[in-house]
């Protein structure tokens, strides 16, 4: 059993940054991909970026694309999601997963294809 812990979230201005933690506890993650998602008020949960295990590969949804940045540390059993000129559009409850299929070369992007789930940190983009 792992337990997924996600920090940093909060109330932000267009444009401004934040870097989001998600830290693993239980188990390590390190050979696992991971993900984060978001869902805004009345959507769906979406895709919004997943790293590999090693953190030689990474993917983004496109609506993040050139702003977010995903990293992993593996040493802390924790991953990273830098986002930078935030958007109204970008406001949300954030969650991170993991995917246990250790080593894959595979970085998913549905929730179908994650294992366990966090919480959730909640970021909101103001005018």
């Amino acid at each position: 059993q792992v337990q997924l812990v996600e920090s940093g979230g909060g109330l932000v201005q267009a444009g401004d940054s934040l870097r989001l933690s998600c830290v693993a506890y239980g188990r390590t993650v390190s050979t696992y991909a991971m993900g984060w998602f978001r869902q805004a008020p009345g959507k769906e949960r979406e895709f919004v970026s997943a790293i590999n295990w090693s953190g030689s590969v990474t993917r983004y949804a496109d609506s993040v694309k050139g702003r977010f940045t995903i990293s992993r540390d593996n040493a802390k059993n924790t991953v990273y999601l830098q986002m930078n000129s935030l958007r109204l559009e970008d406001t949300a409850v954030y969650y991170c997963a993991a995917d246990f299929r250790p080593y894959s070369a595979y970085v998913p992007i549905g929730l179908s294809e994650y294992d366990y789930w966090g919480q959730g940190t909640e970021v909101t983009v103001s005018s």
